[in-house]
């Protein structure tokens, strides 16, 4: 004979709490009832180790749901750099006894459609669309039918769907702040961006915002930079050019360099000019990729919170479910904060050096 299924009441009489607190907490709304965390962690370790599942279908059937939520991507799913935002929302998901059905669109708009579709069909308690980098989206026609989120994402047009993004004003402000605690004033650049906030690349949400909060920063310490310049990429060649084009008409004190990549580019142009890192010229930059740990020495970063941005469109996405059956709320923008990282990228202003800040460095291997 096979084994005797484990029921919510097995539960409930191992852990000595009621069949349905187990069945609250196991549904994923303890939270919302104010059942105890320790409560809700008896609960669950209890029903792991008698080996307790539960009845998807006919919870599905009973309730209208199926405990699965769609997630739909350009290219995160593939994305080395954002593997952390699936992981979130996957673990946030599971918490709340939640399964996740992925799907990848490649940026098409009519896969990103028959995605949204195909999920609807598999009756999925709500969607995530995500994009792989901030955006403006086109949201696909039917996401609002059901409760949606969009995850670094912004509607390219009125929606009603709710955005979870990261904190890239205050990203840009900690960034400035790097610089200005370490007593920066002259000779600072940034590269990537600006200087005016349109001076940007197309559909960067996320240059637009670092800028406004460097500049709302370096304007309170009464710092000018020197110079700011848009890339049209940022990759590091992009880094290496536009800082190979500072030193034939600066020398700089600092790089607030968009993201890392740039900030790697600048590593390779200034020790072809002889200059090193942190010693002469301190760098300061943003997402937190792989390279920042990998150059020396170590880049200081402002991080992408990839996996708190993927646990946090789940928790958004039960909000938004909970807001339509009452009928209340309108759709807002959530922020997730962006921390720094330090590196030994950044030091205190020394002396100033021979010829003055605005003396010339000329690379050795010019183009």
């Amino acid at each position: 004979m096979g084994r005797r299924r484990i029921t919510l009441a097995d539960v409930a009489k191992a852990t000595g709490v009621s069949t349905t607190t187990v069945s609250l907490v196991l549904a994923g709304r303890g939270r919302d009832l104010r059942i105890s965390e320790e409560v809700e962690r008896r609960v669950r370790s209890t029903a792991q180790e008698l080996g307790y599942r539960r009845n998807t279908l006919s919870v599905g059937l009973r309730t209208g749901r199926t405990q699965t939520i769609g997630f739909v991507s350009d290219t995160v799913a593939s994305s080395l750099l954002a593997g952390n935002m699936i992981k979130g929302a996957l673990d946030a998901a599971h918490e709340r006894g939640f399964m996740l059905f992925f799907g990848e669109s490649g940026g098409d708009p009519d896969v990103e459609r028959a995605l949204v579709e195909a999920m609807h069909d598999r009756q999925v308690d709500g969607i995530i669309f995500a994009a792989m980098y901030t955006r403006r989206v086109a949201v696909p026609e039917g996401l609002d039918d059901g409760p949606a989120v969009l995850l670094n994402a912004l509607p390219a047009a009125y929606s009603t769907v709710p955005a979870v993004l990261p904190d890239e004003v205050e990203a840009g402000r900690a960034a400035a702040r790097v610089l200005v605690d370490a007593g920066h004033r002259d000779g600072v650049h940034v590269v990537g961006a600006g200087p005016r906030l349109r001076d940007v690349p197309p559909n960067s949400i996320a240059a637009t915002e670092r800028l406004i909060g460097i500049h709302e920063v370096f304007r309170a310490a009464g710092v000018e930079p020197a110079s700011a310049r848009q890339c049209p990429k940022w990759m590091p060649e992009n880094g290496y050019e536009t800082t190979r084009e500072i030193l034939r008409h600066h020398r700089p004190r600092a790089l607030l360099c968009l993201n890392d990549r740039l900030a790697f580019g600048a590593y390779q142009a200034l020790a072809e000019a002889g200059l090193s890192v942190p010693d002469d010229v301190s760098v300061v930059s943003f997402d937190d990729h792989p390279i920042a740990s990998w150059v020396r020495p170590r880049l200081t970063t402002i991080a992408l919170p990839h996996q708190e941005l993927g646990a946090k469109a789940v928790e958004v996405l039960f909000a938004a479910s909970e807001r339509r059956r009452r009928g209340k709320g309108a759709p807002v923008v959530h922020r997730v904060p962006m921390s720094v990282r330090p590196g030994e990228s950044v030091k205190p202003v020394g002396p100033v050096p021979p010829g003055g800040r605005n003396a010339v460095v000329h690379a050795h291997n010019p183009k």
